[in-house]
């Protein structure tokens, strides 16, 4: 009678996708089933809009991610050359906020340690958090070359960015000068018009005199921004008004 060898590994009675997946994907991945193919006469090219690296991923990030890796490996079925480039971006004034956040909470003020030390500090959360981030692409089975990791703040992307706004500058496109600006006084920093949300609110108007060279009386402005008005050297009016 024939013995009938059987495996010590009983096969589980739950299917456990994780389990699966952290079997293959390193499979896959070691395998280059990621990489391009040599076909360049029909490539397909796709770059992750970079997630912030200001922490980690939410289901918004998901939802994308879900929706390019049907695009890519639908692209792969088709034979073509196909390439998902991975990437995160520095987000600076956002990153800057959580650092100095974290700081805080460890007693440190960021005004005191200077700005190497500080950059430091954020180099440590990039490399904390971008590595978390990458992680959970590999979670949600992203099929990215993850030998061509990108990050806005590498050396080659920072040269490039150089290069165009001294070539913007030197066309004329743009002008660096004394402007009004958005401030913000708590990050110490320039905000752009997209990062600032207009509120209308119920001011109070202010009157100042401004007693006329001659003598003869005053000339009364109204203003809701008093604090502005300690700088006027002078006032102009319509002569018609």
């Amino acid at each position: 009678m024939t013995e009938i060898k059987t495996s010590e590994k009983e096969l589980s009675t739950v299917y456990s996708p994780a389990q699966v997946e952290e079997k293959w994907y390193p499979i896959w991945e070691k395998a280059g089933a990621y990489k391009p193919t040599k076909n360049e006469s029909d490539c397909f090219t796709l770059m992750i809009p970079p997630p912030n690296v200001t922490g980690i991923l939410h289901m918004g990030h998901v939802l994308n991610i879900s929706i390019q890796d049907v695009l890519v490996r639908r692209a792969r079925m088709l034979g073509k050359s196909t390439l998902w480039l991975p990437g995160m971006d520095h987000a600076s004034i956002a990153t800057e906020a959580k650092v100095t956040k974290m700081l805080k909470e460890e007693g440190i003020n960021k005004r005191e340690i200077g700005r190497e030390k500080f950059l430091n500090h954020a180099w440590e959360w990039k490399e904390k958090y971008g590595g978390i981030i990458f992680q959970q692409l590999k979670q949600l089975g992203a099929s990215c070359d993850w030998d061509r990791e990108k990050f806005t703040l590498d050396a080659d992307y920072s040269k490039a960015v150089l290069e165009v706004f001294v070539q913007l500058y030197n066309d004329g496109l743009i002008y660096r000068g004394e402007r009004i600006i958005n401030w913000d006084p708590q990050g110490q920093t320039a905000l752009s018009e997209e990062e600032v949300n207009h509120k209308d609110t119920m001011g109070h108007l202010w009157h100042f005199r401004y007693p006329l060279s001659d003598g003869s009386g005053h000339l009364v402005v109204a203003t809701t921004r008093p604090e502005t008005m300690l700088g006027d050297t002078g006032v102009a009016v319509n002569p018609k008004d």
